[in-house]
């Protein structure tokens, strides 16, 4: 490609290449109803099943509604944009469109960093968690996310965004001073919350690592098997830990998905290198579909949860009975693996011969 064609810009560049404009446009729709149907299932999933249901949950559903507001409100112009429909050319789809896309990318983040913080006040300082987490407080964050995200961008919406021909897209414009708005988003949205992530998971690391090293240190010491107590304990943090490790490689696509779009913009704003934008471009409409298949991907509890909502008729009676089932016969078994199983089995064993004395009597006295 010659330098010319390079430094004409985006969408100069999308109408000479009409293949690459139309497999942008058709990815643009595929990822709008991946992001469509996955976040859609993620928080009815999360309604429907008690087991996944938390105060981190409350958090997951409102940066599903964000992810699925992006794919409803965003994405269809986008693809129509590759189309080479000049939907960009009316003032108010004009404002409204990069509204919504700028507001989503600050809305995600800070729901993504109120997990965390949930993660890290959990882990770190458990004694704090039933104060902070309160319904009232949990209410009061969400509203408070949604407040700064959108609440920012309100002046911008009244006249600030425009069309810019080598992005070929309504952008957020300077004004008469040549000052714009978009460093001080940037600082708002992604960078300030980018540090709190780090922090708190910096943070979470070293206590799981310390906790580790006393219980190494706890079980060498006494040279015995941990009790049931320590063992309840220890799955109760492996489980908490899993749930961190799905919520930092939230963050982690979320960084991998924007930080693109950033180089590319503030290292060739005259867009000589079209082919990096637009690949920039579908790698931030991706961002909106990730988040449920990492949920599926590394949570058993989703996992389990997204079936039984999908199962249905027999299939979801047979998911719900068999491991009753499967249970009740493990506790029969004679040689359980612990003293609850024992006694479990002993009670039952009990009660069959209180039943079948009761029924031989019975017998008797109909035969009297």
């Amino acid at each position: 490609m010659s330098s010319s064609n390079q430094s004409m810009g985006f969408e100069p560049w999308l109408k000479e290449n009409q293949t690459i404009r139309y497999a942008a446009a058709f990815i643009t729709l595929l990822i709008m109803c991946i992001g469509i149907v996955g976040n859609s299932l993620t928080i009815l999933v999360i309604l429907k099943s008690p087991r996944i249901r938390n105060v981190a949950s409350a958090f997951i559903i409102s940066l599903g509604a964000a992810d699925l507001l992006f794919c409803i409100a965003v994405l269809p112009f986008n693809a129509s944009r590759f189309l080479n429909i000049n939907w960009i050319q009316y003032p108010v789809l004009c404002s409204i469109v990069p509204f919504f896309q700028y507001g989503n990318i600050g809305i995600s983040l800070l729901f993504i960093t109120m997990i965390t913080i949930n993660r890290y006040i959990m882990i770190v300082h458990s004694s704090l968690y039933s104060i902070v987490y309160r319904p009232i407080w949990i209410t009061s964050m969400i509203i408070l996310c949604i407040i700064i995200s959108f609440g920012m961008l309100v002046p911008t919406l009244l006249g600030k965004f425009e069309n810019d021909p080598k992005l070929g897209s309504c952008s957020i414009v300077s004004d008469e001073s040549g000052r714009s708005s978009k460093f001080a988003l940037f600082i708002t949205g992604f960078i300030i919350p980018c540090i709190v992530i780090v922090c708190c998971y910096t943070s979470i690391f070293w206590v799981v690592h310390k906790s580790e090293q006393r219980m190494r240190r706890h079980q060498l010491s006494t040279q015995s098997d941990p009790t049931v107590t320590n063992m309840q304990s220890i799955k109760r943090k492996l489980s908490e830990w899993r749930i961190t490790k799905m919520v930092l490689a939230i963050f982690l696509s979320f960084v991998l998905c924007y930080l693109p779009i950033t180089i590319t913009k503030t290292s060739d704003p005259d867009v000589q290198y079209p082919a990096l934008l637009l690949i920039a471009y579908i790698m931030v409409y991706a961002s909106a579909c990730f988040n449920p298949i990492i949920y599926v991907i590394m949570n058993k509890q989703y996992r389990k949860a997204f079936k039984s909502v999908l199962s249905v008729g027999c299939c979801e009676k047979a998911t719900k009975r068999v491991p009753v089932l499967r249970s009740i016969s493990k506790r029969l078994q004679p040689h359980g693996k612990n003293q609850e199983d024992r006694g479990f089995g002993t009670t039952v064993s009990h009660v069959s011969s209180i039943a079948l004395e009761s029924l031989d009597h019975n017998n008797r006295i109909s035969s009297l």
